[in-house]
This record gives structure tokens, sequence and C-alpha cells, in this order.
């Protein structure tokens, strides 16, 4: 068995802006995805209704889109290891050692939060939270069923 790795070297057109990749795998990313979501929403908007207009497909009309989504998950992750760099390390290494089950590293999490909305003022919404119910982040007693 002989596989060969194929890059293609085909500049992208100039009118596609460059960007840099995240840079980060699914441990810190999951750790500030909601944090993500909550600073990057209209640049998902944008890049989900320009995927609708296409069709489901768009896949070079929407890089433009898809780009302004990277480049704003980039600054949150750049503003988060500036500001809180500790809190933000040692969650997403819990995750990482516990099968990036959340419920296995809420202690971690509360510092996380706690930094990221006094420091960066960005907000964390679970959805489907039940209305009148304090979500789990936010909760003082942790109880697992």
């Amino acid at each position: 068995f002989h596989q060969t790795v194929l890059v293609d070297k085909t500049p992208l057109p100039d009118s596609i802006p460059k960007v840099s990749e995240v840079g980060a795998t699914s441990a810190p990313l999951m750790s500030v995805s909601f944090f993500i979501g909550d600073r990057c929403a209209p640049y998902n908007d944008d890049y989900m209704l320009c995927k609708h207009e296409a069709g489901g497909k768009g896949e070079m009309e929407c890089l433009k889109e898809g780009r302004r989504v990277t480049r704003c998950a980039i600054s949150v992750v750049d503003d988060i290891n500036k500001h809180c760099l500790n809190e933000f390390r040692a969650h997403w290494e819990c995750l990482d050692n516990n099968n990036q089950q959340l419920w296995n590293c809420r202690k971690e999490e509360k510092p996380l939060n706690d930094c990221v909305f006094k420091s960066l003022g960005l907000r964390k919404i679970i959805p489907d939270t039940p209305k009148g119910r304090v979500p789990i982040h936010e909760q003082a007693f942790q109880r697992f069923k």
C-alpha cells in the first residue's frame, strides 16, 4: 500500500483575502467555542447566509465570508491567550485529558469564564437552556446525574 500526499499549489485569486490557520487543536477550540460564537456571530451569520444563498454549496463563492470567520476566531484565541492564558491552558488540558467531556472540567471552566467575562466582556450562551433556569456554567453547585 502506497500513499502519496497531493498538494495543490495553485494560488487563490487575489480577490480572496489571505488568512492564517487558527493554529489550535480540538481541545483549545472546544474550550473557547462559546466565546468564538459570541464575538463572531455576525461573521458566522454572513457565512451561513452565503452558503444558503448558494444552495448549500458555495465553496468558492463564500471564501471571503469564511475567511472573516477564521480571522475572528483567531482574534478570540489570541485575546484569551493574552488575558487568560493560565485559566485557558488549565481548561483545555483538562478537556484534552478527559475525552473532551465538558462536565469533567467544570472546576477549570469557572476561572476561565470569570476571566473572559471580566477581561474581554464576552458572554457564554448555551443554546436551548430552558427559560428561567440558571445555565450549568453559572450554577454554584455542580450536580451530575
